[in-house]
């Protein structure tokens, strides 16, 4: 079974993060939420505490299948000053191993050197932190192991996109499907 890994940091977007996170889980893709500090609890941008399922210090991350960063801010300038967690997204993308970011959060992965020669999208204004990428403006762009998208209107796009990486496009098609789009 594919595994994921969805980073919360102090003022993450909501609707990125719990939309990833709700739609993986219809589509039955074992995603764990990760606290980047030493609490579970993790306030969004816009007050709405999440209860990670457990902490940077608790993770096991040898062989997890999807890194997935949502945006939002402070949330991405703190998922971004997480050495650990750059570290583990140069080892992921080293390894041609998935990663998945949205909003401001494909920021931290230009900034990590990690978009040298792929496309890319990110929310406007954030395009000069894409270092090395093409960036296409598109709400989702898909290059090879790494998914990006523009911001919380793209969020459904986004996680339809993962699942169609993971489980296939009719299961992304299905969980849409579900959900009335």
């Amino acid at each position: 079974m594919k595994t994921a890994y969805l980073f919360l940091a102090t003022g993450f977007e909501e609707i990125e993060a719990l939309t990833v996170i709700d739609m993986l889980r219809r589509a039955e893709i074992d995603v764990t939420t990760v606290s980047i500090s030493r609490n579970l609890q993790v306030e969004g941008a816009h007050g709405v505490t999440v209860t990670a399922d457990t902490t940077w210090v608790e993770l096991s991350a040898d062989d997890v299948d999807w890194l997935i960063l949502p945006g939002g801010m402070p949330g991405t300038k703190h998922l971004g000053e997480c050495k650990p967690l750059v570290s583990l997204l140069q080892r992921q993308a080293a390894a041609h191993k998935n990663i998945a970011a949205i909003c401001a959060a494909p920021s931290v992965l230009g900034q990590a050197g990690l978009l040298n020669g792929y496309k890319a999208t990110c929310y406007p204004g954030f395009e000069q932190f894409l270092n090395g990428a093409t960036v296409t403006g598109e709400p989702v762009t898909i290059d090879r192991n790494i998914i990006t998208a523009n911001g919380p209107g793209a969020a459904i796009a986004f996680a339809a996109a993962i699942i169609s990486q993971i489980a296939g496009k009719e299961r992304a098609k299905e969980v849409t499907t579900g959900m009335m789009l």
